[in-house]
């Protein structure tokens, strides 16, 4: 490479957490709601819609049996859940779905609230991702969020990310590097970390197929759900470092020859050093906000060299990096968003740049 690794073409510094990224400016992230009762957030996350499905239950119980039984709302997979939906019980499939109205109204709230923010206000379009989008239940609820928005006198587009979620916060990486920076490369690494799993991926660019990186897909990635190990934060780092370094290996194996770039998703505010300024509170084990710990520093420690070439690693907030995998297919829209429903709300707003910076 002829430039530093965190220079831009134009002679700008790559920082983590960057609002001037190659594709888009990043408007704002990470935005917290607040109403009388807590955060606005907190109402519509996964839990959230168990929560709903459970008071529901209840009511139910009243008056007569429960068509669920007597397994406990917790304790009901996606799957069940879904399957309920669409199944012949239909006394079961209205209670899920009188669930599922009741989410699509916090939903459609939190959204208007986003929609009402400075960073917001020229909104065209807001993709949803996360793991609830992927469920039957979650598909329905942001039709129904849209249709209530609408009725509202709303004009906004709600549309369900592309990518399956769990892609898609591995392939957003590669829009947090210049274009200079991936020539010569097939692939790239890319961490997700999440309030309940850590993945890591090799996201192959298929830049032939596509310069805009619309083809790209994961390759090979591995999971850990570190919610059922509880881990300290110690940890968690060193499982991650095998994961990625096992993956390098298969890379390199395949002639796949991965940039030496690593990109980061990870909830919270990200500071332009690599540290987590706030709202890392779900991650694995320990205080990841700690002045004494920085993540990308750990990595680059652990794995200094990919290839021939020094390592740089760059991070930025989850909902950013699952936002940008949508970039190839915001082209019509001016300024858009991001809503991801998980362990948590995530939310960022994007303006698309009319041209990239040059090569």
């Amino acid at each position: 490479m002829s430039r530093s690794a965190n220079e831009k073409s134009n002679g700008a510094l790559l920082t983590h957490g960057g609002e001037d990224l190659p594709s888009v400016t990043v408007d704002g992230y990470n935005i917290e709601l607040r109403s009388s009762d807590g955060f606005l957030g907190d109402k519509a996350n996964k839990y959230a819609f168990q929560e709903k499905l459970e008071a529901w239950r209840k009511r139910v119980r009243r008056g007569g049996d429960d068509p669920l039984g007597k397994t406990p709302t917790s304790e009901l997979s996606k799957k069940q859940v879904d399957a309920l939906l669409v199944g012949d019980d239909k006394e079961a499939a209205a209670m899920v779905m009188g669930a599922v109205d009741d989410f699509a109204e916090e939903l459609a709230a939190v959204l208007a609230k986003l929609l009402d923010q400075k960073s917001w206000k020229k909104t065209e379009r807001v993709v949803v991702g996360g793991g609830f989008r992927e469920r039957v239940v979650g598909e329905l609820a942001i039709a129904r969020a849209m249709v209530l928005l609408k009725a509202k006198g709303i004009k906004i587009e709600l549309t369900p990310i592309v990518h399956h979620p769990d892609d898609a916060g591995l392939i957003g990486a590669a829009h947090l590097i210049p274009p200079w920076m991936l020539k010569g490369h097939k692939a790239i690494l890319a961490i997700d970390i999440g309030g309940t799993n850590i993945r890591v991926g090799i996201v192959e660019m298929r830049q032939k197929e596509g310069t805009d990186l619309s083809k790209a897909k994961v390759w090979k990635s591995d999971i850990w759900r570190h919610a059922d190990d509880k881990p300290s934060r110690t940890t968690a780092t060193a499982r991650l470092i095998t994961m990625v370094e096992r993956l390098i290996a298969k890379a390199d194996k395949a002639r796949l020859s991965p940039a030496p770039v690593i990109g980061v998703a990870c909830p919270g505010v990200i500071d332009v050093d690599g540290s987590i300024a706030r709202g890392g509170q779900n991650l694995p084990g320990g205080n990841w906000e700690s002045e004494h710990f920085n993540l990308p520093a750990a990595i680059k420690e652990a794995i200094p060299q990919i290839g021939e070439h020094e390592t740089f690693v760059i991070m930025h907030n989850d909902a950013v990096v699952q936002g940008l995998s949508q970039v190839s297919f915001m082209l019509d829209v001016s300024g858009w968003g991001i809503l991801t429903i998980g362990t948590g709300l995530g939310n960022a707003h994007f303006t698309n740049k009319r041209e990239r910076d040059a090569d």
